[in-house]
C-alpha cells in the first residue's frame, strides 16, 4: 500500500455478485494507512460506506481481488458498479460527489 495513488481507468464492472449492492464497500484492513485514510475521507464527507475487513474476513479478499484484478487495497466498490484501487484523497471525493453519496 504505497503512498502513490492507482485507480482503474477503465471503471470495469465487477463479478456479478459483488454488483449486487446499492452500496459503497470498502475492502482494507486496518493495518494499512491507505485503508484509514479511505475511511477518514468517507467519515469526514458522511459518505455512507460499509466496511469489510480483510483481516477478520480473508475470504473478502477474494472478491476484492475479483472487482479489480489486482492485490493492492483498499478497494472501493461504488454504488455506479464503478470501483477505486488505492485511490487519492480527490479521486475519492469527486467520486463521492459525482454519485452525490455525501458533501465532498
Amino acid at each position: 500500500m504505497s503512498e502513490e495513488s492507482t485507480t482503474d481507468a477503465a471503471n470495469t464492472t465487477p463479478p456479478a455478485a459483488a454488483n449486487t449492492t446499492a452500496e459503497t464497500v470498502i475492502f482494507g484492513a486496518d493495518w494499512c494507512g491507505d485503508c484509514r485514510r479511505a475511511k477518514l475521507i468517507f467519515d469526514r464527507s458522511d459518505a455512507p460506506y460499509r466496511y469489510v475487513d480483510l483481516v477478520q474476513d480473508p475470504a473478502a479478499a477474494d472478491v476484492a481481488r475479483d472487482i479489480s484484478g489486482r492485490t493492492n487495497i483498499p478497494v472501493i466498490l461504488y454504488p455506479d458498479a464503478s470501483h477505486q484501487v488505492e485511490p487519492s484523497n480527490a479521486d475519492m471525493l469527486r467520486k463521492i460527489a459525482e454519485l452525490g453519496l455525501g458533501r465532498a
